[in-house]
């Protein structure tokens, strides 16, 4: 597996989020400035709900640009016989022989790429599994309880 190529669809998948975040910002600050939203009483705060979600927006591109910049200068390394860290693509399966694939990211947690014909979830090691996966190796188990349910997986792949 080449893990640039992952690394890559990451990369196109924080840019789409950045240009969503743009122009949602934008959309955000006309809305907050447009004439129509000018206060025609003390109670009417729908300039003051539309600046407050500009700002909210303009939070976002800035999240957005700290992760596009983290996984540029992200440095794509092997794992193979090595523990799991940031950085490992990780191939779990779970007691229904069904696969999960993963990638340890320094941030975007959650980001869903699809990448080698794979859907590769992001993790990263504050997320719950991201703990529970940080420190093995492949061959291990490891047991994710979510509430009153436990799911238990099988370290497959490593790389």
């Amino acid at each position: 597996m080449e893990k640039q190529q992952i690394v890559d669809a990451i990369l196109l998948a924080l840019e789409e989020k950045l240009s969503i975040a743009r122009s949602s910002t934008q959309r955000a600050i006309d809305a907050a400035t447009d004439e129509e939203t000018i206060p025609e009483h003390k109670y009417d705060t729908l300039a003051l709900e539309a600046s407050y979600l500009a700002h909210g927006q303009a939070l976002r591109v800035q999240e957005s640009e700290s992760e596009l910049s983290l996984m540029r200068h992200f440095k794509v390394r092997s794992f193979e016989q090595q523990a799991i860290a940031v950085g490992a693509y990780v191939e779990l399966e779970d007691d229904d022989g069904k696969a999960k694939h993963f990638f340890i990211a320094p941030c975007a947690g959650g980001l869903e790429v699809a990448c080698l014909e794979k859907r590769i979830y992001l993790l990263t090691t504050q997320s719950p599994l991201g703990k529970l996966l940080k420190g093995k190796y492949e061959g291990d188990e490891v047991e994710l309880k979510i509430a009153d349910k436990s799911i238990h997986y099988d370290i497959v792949t490593v790389l």
